[in-house]
């Protein structure tokens, strides 16, 4: 069977705070909820009625079996994920303190078994044949899951839509400087990309939005998909459509995982062919959603949910 949508990248257990405005030390209590970026859009996408599979590797430990309960618990097929002996699921812990400052400890030493990925292993006919394949910046950052990274994007050749999360986490590279070869590597297979300013500036050395929007085409996409915090979004496409929507007013609780609502919502209105102004409405509401909520995957929005919030220009 040929999937919607397949992501490639990090998957991990979330141990959010479930108090507000109190650092760790004093946390008392946490709640546990599958992370890592791929396999929330996974999920996202999942819950607006598409069939997603994620590749990637866990631990062979307790928390590795709760997150493939949690993958099948929302709809997401996790035959390609796979355990590593010997390394540990990892673990995320986030500080909340709305509306802007969510600072994030990433616990992946030493190493994080979604980075042993093998090109070897890989499905590439199902790769292939998905509608859109979804790929991240962290799979470029170690071997081998890089080169398992660039492998897919090759053998896929464009094939349907290809989408490179620029996803710039710099603590997971052992050279940060290093990174934009292979990013421009990436880009060269890709069809759609999907950064903010600070991600797009790795990718492109350009921060200037429409700038940046340019030189990601310039690069070899279709679409640029540029994110500008307070100032919305840009998305422009090859053809010279563009549209720049501003944010819906939400109350935030949690700022951590809105660009992945947001990614997987812009793959099912790529799917239904929508208008590049209707993908990016919907996307920022289901961003504006997650981030009036505390956890991440479970609280991705249904589609009625999305279309509400488009239909009263802000979260309620």
């Amino acid at each position: 069977m040929a999937y919607d949508l397949i992501t490639m990248g990090r998957i991990g257990v979330d141990l959010y705070p479930l108090q507000t405005g109190v650092p760790l030390p004093q946390v008392t209590s946490f709640g546990k909820f599958l992370g890592g970026s791929a396999s929330n859009v996974a999920v996202a996408a999942a819950r607006l009625g598409r069939s997603t599979a994620v590749i990637t590797r866990t631990g062979d430990d307790p928390f590795g079996t709760y997150l493939h309960e949690a993958l099948r618990g929302f709809g997401v097929d996790d035959r390609y994920v796979t355990p590593v002996p010997g390394l540990q699921t990892p673990v995320t812990f986030c500080e909340i303190f709305p509306p802007d400052d969510f600072p994030l400890y990433f616990y992946r030493k030493p190493k994080a078994p979604d980075l042993e990925i093998d090109a070897h292993e890989l499905d590439l006919d199902a790769i292939r044949e998905t509608g859109i394949f979804w790929i991240t910046g962290t799979g470029l950052s170690e071997e081998p899951s890089r080169t398992a990274t660039l492998a897919a994007l090759a053998h896929r050749a464009k094939a349907g839509t290809t989408v490179f999360d620029l996803d710039w986490r710099p603590m997971f590279w052992t050279d940060p400087d290093a990174a934009r070869p292979f990013y421009a590597e990436a880009l060269k297979h890709t069809t759609v990309a999907v950064g903010n300013l600070d991600e797009v500036e790795v990718a492109t050395g350009v921060r200037e939005p429409r700038a940046a929007a340019q030189a990601l085409l310039d690069a070899g996409v279709e679409l640029a998909v540029v994110k500008q915090g307070p100032k919305g979004v840009l998305a422009v496409h090859r053809s010279g459509e563009s549209a720049e929507v501003p944010p819906l007013p939400v109350n935030v609780l949690n700022g951590l995982g809105a660009g992945d609502a947001f990614g997987g919502s812009l793959c099912h209105g790529l799917l239904a062919d929508w208008d590049l102004e209707q993908i990016m409405r919907h996307a920022n509401a289901a961003g504006a959603i997650v981030a009036s909520r505390l956890e991440c995957s479970s609280a991705m929005p249904t589609g009625d949910e999305i279309e509400a919030a488009v239909e009263a220009g802000a979260v309620l």
